[in-house]
This record gives structure tokens, C-alpha cells and sequence, in this order.
């Protein structure tokens, strides 16, 4: 069947006019003369606005047979469901989304032909993040691909106070495509890779080990996540809605107004203000921060050297023109204070060292985070801690200030020895906060915990900050 074929909508009409007046032009329907009962009900069948009733169920499988290509589009009651769905009960959704396709489509293809992959999984970041790159889950997925943190950061993708390349379109894209024919190479079917993209393989595998061994998505599907269940339905759906939009009565926007984001890019290697730098160029602060959604706070800082700052094509001579200038101009704007929130924010890595602390008998957070003079809520933030608990052998990441007086007490690397003192004759020592037996032992030759407790009448290892210990 042709893929343009017009679907009439199922309703009854009144009459064989209301039946004629459908295949007329917009400007004919509306010079139709008739009763006002006859014109309601006509502008009701013809008006983009309108809802139908379900969708011809054999039409739309049909359809989908003339557009599937390498990803299968099996069509059932699952997928009907969210066809509905998309093209009836949620239609400025679908609106939305065909406004955005110009910005993203050209990026995600670009990308997609580099690494020969379908054309078809462009369609996924709609289920993603709706063609939003600035998309943020509650399980703190981000981006038009909904990269979670660590995943991303395994993908290269940089996240900091300042910048987050999760939502950077062309950096996000090319590390889904990278992910994508990962998983593909790991399952050999598109389906399962899809279902993998959402709830990752390890989901995947299970549900195949729990359906006997089955092969294919629509096989495991009863042993699959629920969020996951839905995952390739809605994937099939909007493929099929975002080809035939236009038989269902939207208006599909000429993508030539995808011009006015024709953007140029620029390498910067130092601090720079968007807002400043808009002004300089006589271009909308706004629109020059949807170009460069990964700038999450207004401003590139110094350390992203080599930056791909993008800006209106229009404006781009203008930038090579007068660049130390403006470089100039909107590299000094608001820095200071820029920095300092940086050093404050909670969970800020910014110009502080990376150690790692291995958690021992008698460590909470709050002593934790006293030794290295950092917050308890940076210490959540930087293992993503959801509470305050935490267990004997885990290792926490502690970004510590290099001036930080507590650096002593870094955790010591296994092929080399801790640095010690010769503890001498009598020796009295009062404990620091943060301080255990074992650090103590640690720090004088030949004292051991068992020797503290002997010399401290100790029946245990909890000690408090303050406490007089005899060491010698």
C-alpha cells in the first residue's frame, strides 16, 4: 500500500455532501454552504484538532510493512494501544515533537551513517527525552539520550558543576550510537538491544534465562521489567506516527525554519560568559543557550579547553572579526563569583584533589567528612548516597581540598609503607575527630591496636574525640 494513502476518519457523516466535502482542499471546506448542524459536524470530521476513535487496526499494520527496514515494526494490540495513543488522546505531544525533529534528525543521521546503524533508532530519543536535551530523569538520567552518570562518564561524556555533555547533542548522540552497537553486537537482534538501551543487558539476560531460553523480545516479554514491557511498543508507535502525521491531520512545519539554528562552532580555551557574549554578538541570550545545552550555568570555564561553543551561522563572521574583543568583553563577566559558587556548590570537584577512603571499623560519614574537611552532603553527592549508610571495605571518592591540613591521613597505597614516628619513652595522645585505633597505630613504630587497648584498659575499639590514651 502507498504510504501516503489517506485514512478518513470513522465516524458516521451526515449525508453524501459531508462525504464529498472530505476531498476538498481546506479553502473549498471552508466555503462549503449548509445548515449550521451540517457545518458542525463537518468541521468536527475535518478539523486537525480532531480526535478519532481507534484507528484501523489492518490499515496501520499494513503501513508499518511499508516502512520497516532493519528493525522489525511488529505490529499487536500493545503497540495499537500506543498508537492511539499518540496520534488521538496526546496530540500536542506529537506536535511538539515534529517541531524538533529538524534541530535533532539531521545530528542523530549524521551520526547514525557514521557508525552504520539503522536510520530508524533516530525515533528512539523521543521515547527517551521527547527531543529534549536538557531532559532530566528521576533516576537523574540525562539528555536526548537519557545517559545515566556513570555510564556516561564511561562513554567520555564530562559532567561537572560547569558542564554536562549529556546534553550536548553531537557528543550525547555519537556515545548512544557507540552504546547501541554495543548492545547489538552483544544480543545480535535489534529488539532485545532496544530493550537492553532502557533497562540495560544484565535485565535482558535474566529475562532470557527466566523464559527458558527464549530469543526474542516478544518471547521474554512476561519476564521483563514493566517500564521495559512498554519500552519497544512505544518505540514501534511513534515510528509509525512520526511517518504518517500527516494522515492523521497534523500539520508538519517546513523544515526550513530549521535555518534560524544553522550554527558555526568556535574553540574556546578560557572562561566566558554566554549572556555577555550574546550581547556582543546582537543575538538572543536565550537562543544562544538552547545552542549549547551542556552549558549548564551560562558560563565555560577556564579548564574546558578546547571547547565547541556554537553560534548562529549569521553571527559567526562577526565572532572572527572581532574576537579579542569580544573574548575580551565576555571573558570577565561575573568570574569571581562564578568560581566561588563553584568551590561552594555541594558536590563541587571544582580545584579540589580526588583520594579515595576506605571505610573501616567505627567510620560514619560525619567523622569521615570532619578528617577531610568536607561536608556529609558532598560526601553523598560524590557516591550518589542516598542516606548516611555506609559499610566496613567501601571505598569513597573524597574530593579534598589540596591546602586541606588533613592530608596526612590520605589513604596510603598498598606498595608503600605509612610514613611513622619512633614512639619513645611515655607517651600521652588525644584523639582527633575522625581518629581509630588503627589510624593511631599506623602512625607510631611498633604500636599495635591490641598494645592501645592493653596500656587503656580498652575492652573495645570505640574511642571518642578528646580522649586521653597512653601510648607508651
Amino acid at each position: 500500500m502507498n504510504r501516503k494513502q489517506s485514512n478518513i476518519p470513522s465516524i458516521v457523516l451526515i449525508g453524501i455532501f459531508c462525504f464529498k466535502a472530505l476531498s476538498l482542499s481546506a479553502q473549498e471546506r471552508h466555503n462549503v454552504s449548509a445548515s449550521d448542524t451540517l457545518q458542525a459536524t463537518l468541521d468536527r470530521v475535518v478539523s486537525p484538532e480532531y480526535i478519532t476513535g481507534d484507528e484501523d487496526f489492518a490499515l496501520i499494520k499494513d503501513r508499518l510493512s511499508c516502512i520497516e527496514k532493519q528493525i522489525p515494526l511488529h505490529y499487536n494490540e500493545k503497540v495499537h494501544a500506543f498508537v492511539n495513543y499518540f496520534v488521538n488522546k496526546d496530540r500536542a505531544y506529537l506536535k511538539t515533537i515534529l517541531n524538533r525533529k529538524h534541530l535533532y534528525f539531521p545530528i542523530f543521521e549524521y551520526y547514525l551513517e557514521k557508525y552504520n546503524l539503522p536510520d530508524e533508532l533516530k525515533y528512539l530519543s523521543i521515547i527517551e527525552s521527547g527531543l529534549n536535551p536538557k531532559a532530566v530523569s528521576r533516576a537523574r538520567a540525562v539528555g536526548l539520550w537519557q545517559f545515566m552518570p556513570r555510564t556516561g562518564k564511561y562513554y567520555k561524556l564530562n559532567q561537572d558543576w560547569y558542564i554536562d555533555d549529556r546534553m550536548d547533542p553531537h557528543k550525547s548522540t555519537e556515545a548512544a550510537c557507540r552504546y547501541l552497537k554495543m548492545l547489538y553486537n552483544m544480543f545480535g537482534d535489534w529488539e532485545l538491544a532496544l530493550a537492553a538501551y532502557n533497562s540495560g543487558p544484565g535485565n535482558i539476560r535474566k529475562a532470557i534465562r527466566r523464559s527458558g531460553y527464549k530469543e526474542t523480545f516478544w518471547e521474554i516479554y512476561p519476564n521483563l521489567l514493566r517500564e521495559t514491557r512498554s519500552y519497544l511498543p512505544q518505540f514501534v508507535a511513534i515510528v509509525y506516527a512520526m511517518n504518517y502525521a500527516e494522515e492523521h491531520n497534523f500539520i508538519i512545519e517546513d523544515e526550513h525554519t530549521a535555518y534560524l539554528w544553522k550554527t558555526d562552532t568556535v574553540r574556546l580555551s578560557q572562561y566566558l560568559h554566554l549572556g555577555a557574549l550574546a550581547d556582543e554578538l546582537n543575538v538572543c541570550q536565550g537562543d544562544m543557550l538552547r545552542l549549547n545545552p551542556s552549558v549548564k550555568r551560562g558560563v565555560v570555564p577556564d579548564k574546558a579547553k578546547g571547547f565547541a561553543l556554537r553560534i548562529p551561522v549569521d553571527a559567526y563572521m562577526d565572532f572572527i572579526l572581532r574576537r579579542d574583543t569580544i573574548l575580551s568583553i565576555a571573558g570577565n563577566v561575573g568570574k569571581a563569583e562564578m568560581e566561588k559558587q563553584a568551590r561552594n556548590a555541594i558536590g563541587s570537584t571544582y580545584g579540589r584533589d580526588k583520594i579515595v577512603h576506605r571505610v573501616r571499623s567505627g567510620d560514619v560519614l560525619g567523622k569521615i567528612a570532619e578528617r577531610y574537611h568536607v561536608r556529609v552532603a558532598d560526601i553523598r553527592r560524590w557516591n550518589h548516597l542516598r542516606g548516611n549508610t555506609i559499610r566496613i571495605g567501601q571505598r569513597l571518592n573524597i574530593w579534598r581540598n589540596g591546602k586541606s591540613p588533613s592530608s596526612t591521613v590520605a589513604r596510603v597505597s598498598k606498595d608503600k609503607a605509612p610514613q611513622t614516628l619512633p614512639l619513645g619513652g611515655a607517651k600521652i595522645y588525644f584523639v582527633q575527630p575522625g581518629d581509630t585505633l588503627w589510624d593511631i597505630s599506623r602512625k607510631y613504630q611498633g604500636l599495635s591496636i591490641e598494645k592501645i587497648k592493653a596500656l587503656n584498659n580498652l575492652k573495645g575499639n570505640k574511642i571518642k574525640p578528646g580522649q586521653k590514651l597512653i601510648l607508651g
